[in-house]
């Protein structure tokens, strides 16, 4: 009984889902604005002092100090559209098809089973903070009702019932717009300069011009030499052009309507389908940009490729999965769908990413645009602001700037 306190206590929501779509709550909030939500609550709580919590505010009958109105009672209301007078259906028995769910919840004190209770004038069912009833009984009801809204449209109240967030589209992109300029503004003041400075460099054969080198240019020939950790560099970017090669085709599906919110789970089955089959690019990435940097260990390229990132990502959502399991959790995937997912790894991605690798390694590395020095520079000291993490922080100052602002209505808008 106490989780269900502390459930009513945190507003904890039921989502429900009817063929497809999720059933709404729609409220007069305080503001005296009509609310839908895709949610609803499993109760409400009142202080000690009397005071209202959540949805006790939306019905006068709850206010019992230090009391929980558990919703046990939900009207049910399905509106459809009946198919049996529409032309575009020839066939002789034609049912109809569900538009909109809408639910409200009530608590009701029910005497018992035999003898409910469920009209509108019901007394509600108040749980003391120190009490905890032996029986709790859920009811509902259920009403039909015919509409003339067509089935294509059927989402079309969902997405105008829900509060919008204020998203300033127009300052978003102007801030965008900003970032990419000065970005691209920057990097060709340096691209022109560094080609300049590339080709002389590379032409000096006297030891007095060669004297005139100072700052950054000093080490000019040591930027393309190969670093620590060769193995696990190429592996993450090639890791990494496999998320985003998913992504960008996922968002593009997306746009282009073929991922609709009418097919529950659809944009998650298709970006797990791209990610098993852009292991190819992973394998490939990897291959190649380790052979750029005079790799050795192929083997150990290829079968890391393959296992090291996805590995890890499928550990910690096994080990997620176990705890769900262990608590008895709905969101707990079926042991079936993780053979599934295993199956896919092993016997998909991972040939993949071989085939990648090899075409990789039977490439020839990617030319560096200076030459490499045979003997490493001796670099200096670094100051406090020439340390990686100061350059990273430094780095992302420009972008962060111009979207901090509009980053709270943006992740508004998502939860």
């Amino acid at each position: 009984m106490w989780l269900l306190r502390k459930g009513m206590k945190l507003n904890y929501q039921h989502h429900w889902i009817l063929d497809n779509m999720p059933v709404t709550f729609c409220f007069i909030n305080q503001q005296n604005q009509n609310v839908c939500t895709t949610g609803f609550p499993m109760g409400c709580y009142v202080t000690s002092d009397g005071k209202p919590k959540d949805a006790c505010v939306l019905d006068s009958r709850y206010r019992q100090p230090d009391s929980y109105y558990i919703f046990n009672h939900v009207d049910i209301l399905i509106e459809y559209r009946n198919m049996s007078q529409d032309p575009n259906f020839l066939e002789e028995h034609v049912g109809g098809r569900i538009i909109r769910i809408k639910v409200q919840p009530r608590s009701i004190k029910h005497e018992s089973v035999d003898k409910l209770d469920c009209g509108i004038t019901a007394q509600p069912f108040p749980i003391k903070s120190d009490e905890n009833p032996e029986n709790i009984i859920y009811s509902y009801s259920i009403v039909w009702q015919t509409t003339q809204v067509k089935w294509s449209s059927r989402w079309d109240y969902i997405l105008d019932s829900v509060p919008h967030s204020n998203i300033q589209w127009f300052s978003i992109l102007n801030s965008l717009v900003i970032v990419l300029f000065l970005s691209g503004m920057v990097g060709m003041i340096l691209l022109r300069t560094l080609r300049r400075d590339i080709i002389r460099y590379n032409q000096l054969d006297n030891e007095e011009d060669a004297q005139e080198e100072f700052g950054w240019k000093l080490v000019h020939g040591d930027v393309f030499r190969p670093p620590r950790y060769t193995m696990f560099l190429s592996i993450f970017v090639g890791s990494g052009c496999q998320v985003l090669f998913m992504v960008a085709v996922t968002l593009v599906f997306a746009c282009l309507g073929f991922l609709s919110p009418a097919n529950r789970g659809s944009l998650m089955t298709f970006a797990l389908i791209f990610y098993v089959l852009f292991g190819i690019i992973a394998g490939y990435v990897s291959a190649r940009l380790y052979k750029t940097m005079n790799g050795l260990a192929w083997k150990t390229n290829v079968l890391m490729t393959s296992f090291l990132v996805p590995g890890i990502v499928f550990t910690v959502f096994f080990i997620s999965n176990l705890l769900l399991w262990a608590k008895g959790s709905s969101a707990a995937v079926p042991f079936g769908t993780l053979v599934v997912l295993l199956i896919l790894w092993l016997f998909i991605s991972i040939p993949l990413t071989f085939i990648g690798s090899y075409f990789g390694f039977k490439k020839r590395p990617i030319e560096h645009p200076v030459r490499t020095n045979q003997i490493p520079r001796q670099v200096p000291d670094q100051s406090l602001y020439t340390k990686p993490i100061a350059g990273m922080l430094m780095g992302g100052i420009l972008p962060f700037g111009c979207i901090f602002i509009q980053l709270f209505f943006i992740l508004n808008s998502i939860w």
